[in-house]
């Protein structure tokens, strides 16, 4: 399995050093960028790791959301996407059907990237009535590193968020997950 870590604003001074991925927070809604992404990003691809982007989903505005992503992200070609599906902070969540037209959305606007859905396992359990995401899930559950309490297949696995958010990706090796975030 291979290594990385998701970082929002917060943590601008995070090392990348032997890390094979990392996640960052590029927007949320259709108001907030994370004004640290691409000095993150940098940082990452300094120390050779494969590159992500997420997007905090809020419930409405759906479409208007997705278009916010690809033009605020600091993306490249072959970095992955992915939709962050939780509860917000007022307490309430985009629904599945909103969830599925956003992962949609950006896949249309961003047909050479893959797009994935990062969710917690109480909201692919008990939330989600689809089971889509995209091209692929990055489920958390903080269990013992790539063994999440589902049966679906994964990617990624969040399975820390101490003192960064931990993850591990179902990958043989470095090399293919950058084919596999190459899509044809």
């Amino acid at each position: 399995m291979l290594h990385g870590v998701d970082v929002s604003a917060y943590n601008t001074d995070y090392s990348a050093k032997g890390l094979d991925f990392v996640f960052i927070k590029s927007t949320e809604g259709r108001s907030y960028v994370n004004p640290h992404q691409s000095a993150q990003a940098a940082r990452a691809r300094e120390a050779g790791a494969l590159v992500g982007f997420y997007h905090f989903l809020w419930p409405g505005n759906i479409a208007a959301q997705a278009r916010y992503f690809v033009e605020k992200c600091a993306s490249l070609q072959g970095d992955l996407l992915a939709a962050d599906w939780e509860t917000t902070g007022s307490g309430t969540h985009a629904s599945t059907a909103q969830k599925d037209q956003f992962l949609h959305a950006v896949k249309k606007l961003r047909p050479s990237h893959r797009v994935l859905l990062y969710c917690n396992r109480d909201f692919w359990l008990h939330k989600d009535t689809s089971s889509y995401a995209g091209d692929g899930l990055w489920i958390a559950d903080y269990v013992s590193a790539g063994h999440p309490r589902i049966k679906a297949k994964w990617r990624i696995h969040q399975y820390a968020d101490s003192p960064l958010d931990k993850n591990v990706a179902a990958f043989g090796s470095k090399a293919e997950l950058k084919k596999w975030a190459h899509p044809a």
